[in-house]
């Protein structure tokens, strides 16, 4: 559903992107892991098409990103923070996005209006809102229209436990639904029953992209946090997956 062809992206002097590839498809769950700056949210504002790279290029779905943005209707997206004009009422912006879509009737998908119960909050401006309750709009934005691709940057940040467990069964109800959802998440915990991939990131490098079957083989961990702490540590017994990171640097090269 998605090729990543050798893209690299600079800020001024810092590389933020340094040649990365990878194929996501459908029926996935990815988790972006990597510290802060490592280019997580860049590669998937590249995605979107709201960051340019400077060289090689990205495919949705049979469609080049730098060529045609209608791709981008079949993906649903939650920014790490949600950005809306502070007067718009909560009914106003779900009413706008359908306008945007073209879309008549009732929402495609509204599950998450109705169990984060926002339609009692439609009358309330964006301003008001408590950075809680506009992370539960972003997350009702991203399901609304049932899209193919879900990308989720950090999800559950500044959501309270409750609602936190609420979003993690609609995105393994999703998941269910064989569609391709990339997550990135601090919180390794999070990830551990949604997780099917996993791609390391750091300092703008692809160290790995792996199945979290092999993962937790090489590592001896059940626990994505156990297995990525053991990683870092370099706490790998028979040293394959030093090998295996160096594979995948030589792979890059040759492309």
């Amino acid at each position: 559903m998605i090729t990543i062809d050798n893209i690299s992206k600079r800020f001024r002097k810092l590389q933020v992107l340094d040649n990365i590839s990878a194929q996501f498809e459908k029926g996935q769950v990815v988790s972006l892991i990597g510290p802060n700056g490592s280019g997580k949210t860049t590669l998937i504002k590249s995605i979107l098409g709201m960051v340019r790279p400077e060289s090689g290029k990205i495919i949705v779905n049979g469609n080049a990103v730098s060529e045609n943005p209608n791709y981008r209707e079949q993906i649903g997206y939650m920014p790490q923070i949600g950005r809306y004009p502070d007067n718009m009422k909560i009914g106003q912006l779900f009413e706008m996005m359908k306008n945007i879509r073209n879309i008549d009737g009732k929402l495609t998908d509204n599950e998450l209006i109705a169990q984060f119960e926002l339609e009692k909050m439609f009358h309330k401006p964006m301003r008001t809102l408590s950075g809680g309750t506009r992370q539960k709009v972003s997350a009702a934005l991203a399901f609304l229209f049932d899209p193919k691709i879900l990308i989720l940057d950090e999800p559950t940040a500044g959501l309270d436990p409750l609602a936190s467990e609420i979003l993690k069964e609609k995105i393994i109800r999703e998941k269910a639904k064989h569609k391709l959802i990339l997550i990135t998440s601090h919180i390794l915990s999070d990830l551990d029953d949604l997780t099917t991939h996993v791609m390391h990131l750091q300092e703008g490098k692809l160290m790995f992209l792996k199945d979290i079957g092999t993962l937790q083989e090489e590592t001896g961990e059940i626990k994505l946090g156990k297995a990525i702490a053991k990683i870092m540590k370099g706490e790998i017994p028979d040293g394959s997956w030093v090998n295996t990171i160096f594979q995948v640097g030589q792979k890059e090269e040759k492309n």
